[in-house]
């Protein structure tokens, strides 16, 4: 049994906060709702140790992701909008994001709707979610759009911590190899130098090389250094330009194995956006472009104003979408068959759940073969290394004998 924080709305709309005894998280919101309180988060406490590991998707992201995963439970159980908003401003923890929930409210009680009060922040409120909202608003379903939105925004943040957090592992394993290679040539080796200079004896091929190399690492390693930070800082900073983020894109799409990955991951971001559009009822060129917009590739969004162009001439979306030559050969046909059937939006969101799951196997492909690789070229190098130390050691033995 273990004890777990929860926070819960009693039906006069105040918040309840303590702790319960129970095997599960489930079985603390199921007694919850038979109490007649309508459980809005159960689990550590905040602040709390967790065994999760950390989201690495960003501060923005995560807070949208709870408000809204909030918002939702508060409007299936009845909760007035503006009073739902004014609970989830009371569970947000964050100082910054409580006072954008609250300008949202003010505005709202001003008399706008709750898409334009949104909109008034779009650093934290995308347009996909702007206007989901507006179509939640129109049809008189925004309990239903919150619940799509919580599962999207799960979704996608699911997805990009594990890309990040598989990514890692591979990225310390080069620092810290490279870093002990550093080390041995920068205070190793000179030590060892030391010792034939003494001797006055003539070094093998092999160790007069690590000699070298050794001084030259002493001599300018720290020039090297600063020019590789400074080379990082100007791709940057070309990055950040519109050319130069076009030939970023092009070039991750190109990069063996990983290439791969990053399109199924944007293939999986436009499906999952597009799903939720289209089944709200937003109208296709509109959810395209939309969709287009959350994209973190530059070159496949663009690409989008071509299918984009192609529905308005009628001629549906997949044939569009393939001539692009942008996304994998597989989504055309799904969405082919998706207008044949005229459930375009069903087969987005199958096309979300095979290119979510294509992705992490992508991933892991990637790791799986990074990662040996990564250990076999630090192997050999500090192995080359060890075999010029011992090369000049058994030399300096044969001389004694």
């Amino acid at each position: 049994m273990t004890s777990f924080y929860f926070r819960a709305v009693a039906s006069d709309g105040r918040l309840r906060t303590g702790n319960l005894t129970a095997p599960t998280e489930k079985s603390v919101a199921l007694e919850l709702r038979k109490q007649g309180l309508t459980p809005v988060y159960v689990g550590p406490p905040p602040g709390g140790f967790s065994l999760k590991l950390p989201s690495f998707s960003g501060g923005k992201r995560r807070d949208v992701l709870l408000f809204t995963q909030e918002l939702s439970t508060l409007l299936n159980a009845g909760v007035p909008v503006d009073r739902a908003l004014t609970i989830t401003s009371e569970l947000t923890e964050k100082p910054e994001f409580r006072s954008v929930v609250m300008d949202v409210v003010r505005v709202l009680k001003g008399g706008k709707s709750l898409a334009d009060s949104l909109a008034g922040h779009p650093e934290h409120f995308s347009d996909l979610y702007i206007n989901m909202v507006r179509a939640g608003e129109a049809s008189g379903s925004l309990a239903p759009v919150f619940e799509r939105l919580t599962d999207f925004e799960r979704t996608r943040d699911d997805l990009r911590s594990y890309i990040v957090s598989s990514m890692i592992y591979p990225a310390l394993l080069c620092l810290v190899g490279l870093a002990s290679i550093l080390v041995l040539m920068y205070f190793v080796v000179p030590r060892f130098a030391a010792v034939f200079e003494q001797s006055r004896m003539a070094m093998p091929l092999p160790t007069k090389i690590m000699l070298e190399t050794s001084r030259l690492v002493r001599a300018y390693g720290w020039i090297a250094i600063t020019g590789v930070l400074l080379g990082l800082a100007a791709l940057r900073a070309y990055i950040r330009t519109k050319p130069g983020r076009w030939w970023w894109d092009n070039f991750r799409l190109k990069i063996p194995l990983l290439g791969d990955a990053l399109r199924k991951a944007e293939t999986a971001r436009f499906a999952s956006a597009m799903s939720t559009l289209v089944a709200n009822s937003v109208p296709l060129v509109q959810s395209i472009g939309i969709s287009g917009a959350i994209l973190n590739n530059r070159r496949m969004a663009a690409s989008l104003e071509a299918v984009a162009q192609g529905v308005k001439r009628g001629e549906g979306i997949s044939a569009p979408l393939r001539r692009t030559g942008q996304f994998p050969p597989l989504a055309g046909h799904l969405l082919t068959v998706g207008e044949e059937t005229g459930r375009l939006d069903h087969m987005f969101a199958r096309m979300a759940e095979i290119y979510e799951t294509d992705t992490r196997a992508a991933i892991k492909r990637f790791t799986s073969l990074f990662e040996p690789l990564v250990i076999l070229v630090m192997g050999v190098m500090v192995g080359i290394l060890i075999l010029s130390m011992l090369l000049a050691i058994t030399s300096i033995n044969e001389v004694a004998v």
